[in-house]
């Protein structure tokens, strides 16, 4: 294992899970920072899943929030492969610890314990995943958090929050009814074909040394994921609504109080 200091929180395993809804109370929040917007990405929740757009190019980090008192485990799948390994991922794998209450962001595949490889969206074929033989899971992102184990000889209480924490922003509603029957002829067209990976992008200072966690269970108290594409795809599969080119506030009758004058010429 690993801990990461700066930007990042330790370091342990995942992947190749199935669809899992995101609860309000999981341990770890999930969520997709876009590094070249500020952007933290609103989450778009369709037919068991929660969908994020991604913008082609851009840098992104993933962001991890521990919510509890304790130290967590959280292995780290980008695309189904293990973000800190490299191999294809599973959650007996390595992975990040996080301190009690602590946020961190994973910036890129780790390739020492000084510097990363950057995430970046990119076209599927282009992705590490699709460029290392493991096409089948672009377009995910998840994790698998563990508890640790807790010795009676030396019990811990858990740590109280520093300061109230903010409840995470509700996902986005969904698209609706009429913009999701108006999609049906495309979605399952569009529903097909993944255009978003994750690259190996170029590499970046990010500190990281190891550390000792022992797991309280074999299986994770959470599994979370966050599927990806880009902003057309989602629109095509109903998954989020179409913007109206131009001027997307459609005609009011009443825009205003009183009748100007007209431009002159006319």
């Amino acid at each position: 294992m690993y801990r990461i200091f700066a930007s990042v929180s330790l370091i342990v395993a995942l992947c190749g899970f199935s669809p899992v809804p995101r609860p309000s109370d999981a341990p770890v929040a999930l969520s997709i920072v876009d590094r070249d917007s500020g952007d933290t990405l609103d989450q778009y929740p369709h037919r068991g899943d929660h969908w994020v757009a991604g913008a082609p190019g851009h840098r992104y980090s993933v962001l991890m929030e521990n919510r509890t008192g304790r130290r967590v485990l959280v292995v780290l799948s980008v695309d189904g492969v293990n973000a800190i390994t490299g191999q294809t991922a599973s959650p007996e794998q390595s992975g990040y610890v996080l301190e009690p209450w602590q946020s961190s962001e994973i910036t890129g595949w780790r390739k020492s314990n000084t510097e990363v490889a950057q995430f970046v969206f990119t076209d599927h074929g282009d992705s590490y995943a699709s460029r290392t033989g493991r096409p089948a899971n672009v377009g995910v992102i998840g994790v698998a958090v563990f508890n640790e184990l807790r010795r009676p000889m030396a019990e811990v209480r858990p740590l109280p929050a520093p300061y109230p924490r903010p409840r995470a922003a509700a996902p986005q509603a969904e698209a609706s009814a009429a913009n999701r029957s108006a999609d049906a002829a495309s979605y399952g067209k569009a529903e097909s074909r993944q255009q978003l990976g994750t690259g190996h992008g170029e590499r970046e200072w990010s500190h990281s040394s190891s550390t000792r966690f022992e797991r309280a269970s074999r299986a994770p108290v959470q599994v979370t994921q966050l599927r990806y594409d880009t902003r057309s795809r989602l629109q095509a599969m109903g998954v989020m609504p179409r913007v109206r080119p131009g001027n997307n506030r459609p005609p009011q009758a009443f825009p205003s109080g009183f009748v100007p004058d007209p431009p002159r010429g006319r």
